[in-house]
């Protein structure tokens, strides 16, 4: 099976972190413009989508039996609902369960198939912004801000704090900087519209957008 990964070097990293199944050949590229249509793919794996037409029709264009992308912020019913969604943001995808969400569920066979070839098994939620973990990190780490800007503490300590007393793998800090804050106000803005408790902190706003 030729898999086609559109990702970054740490993001190609924390994909291929288990033992990959002989059965897969994995063609790397970290831009659609490097790709060459010289061999039909199976399948494509984009960690690096961007939701516009012309990813999507680009994505289409391939004829895979199975296209996966990362897209933590957007339903499939925005996107299409013959893509599988996987939460692929930076540091979730070293975990060997992979959180995932489908409307086709035809493809469902398939997907656990594939991913289980690089060692992940697949954690089938529903197709809401944010999936599950996403949605309560981004609300450790939003919190965290609150807590900043009210001079709790300082980020040094918090991270520690936070590492220290609930064996988090990273301080909510760190983790943002990881992820991406942009990411995190942007999930944070959207799922605000649903609940009050989701608003983002001004500080992580004006962090996030400076």
């Amino acid at each position: 099976m030729t898999v086609l990964l559109l990702a970054t070097a740490e993001l190609k990293e924390e994909l291929l972190a288990y033992p990959v199944s002989e059965e897969i050949e994995v063609k790397w590229i970290t831009d659609p413009a490097d790709f060459v249509p010289v061999h039909s793919i199976d399948a494509c794996i984009d960690l690096l989508f961007e939701n516009t037409s012309e990813r999507i029709a680009w994505l289409m264009n391939l004829q895979a039996a199975l296209i996966i992308i990362n897209s933590v912020v957007i339903p499939l019913n925005q996107v299409n609902e013959d893509f599988v969604r996987i939460n692929g943001w930076n540091t979730f995808l070293k975990r060997p369960v992979a959180e995932a969400s489908i409307i086709n569920t035809s493809l469902q066979p398939l997907a656990e198939q594939l991913l289980s070839h690089f060692g992940r098994t697949i954690e089938w939620t529903p197709d809401i912004a944010g999936f599950i973990t996403p949605r309560v990190v981004a609300s450790i780490i939003n919190e965290a801000f609150f807590a900043l800007e009210e001079k709790v503490s300082t980020k040094e300590e918090i991270d520690t704090a936070m590492r220290l007393g609930t064996n988090y793998p990273f301080g909510p800090f760190e983790w943002g900087k990881k992820i991406g804050l942009h990411k995190i106000y942007s999930l944070l803005a959207i799922l605000s519209g649903e609940k009050i408790r989701y608003t983002p902190s001004l500080l992580l706003k004006q962090t996030a957008l400076a």
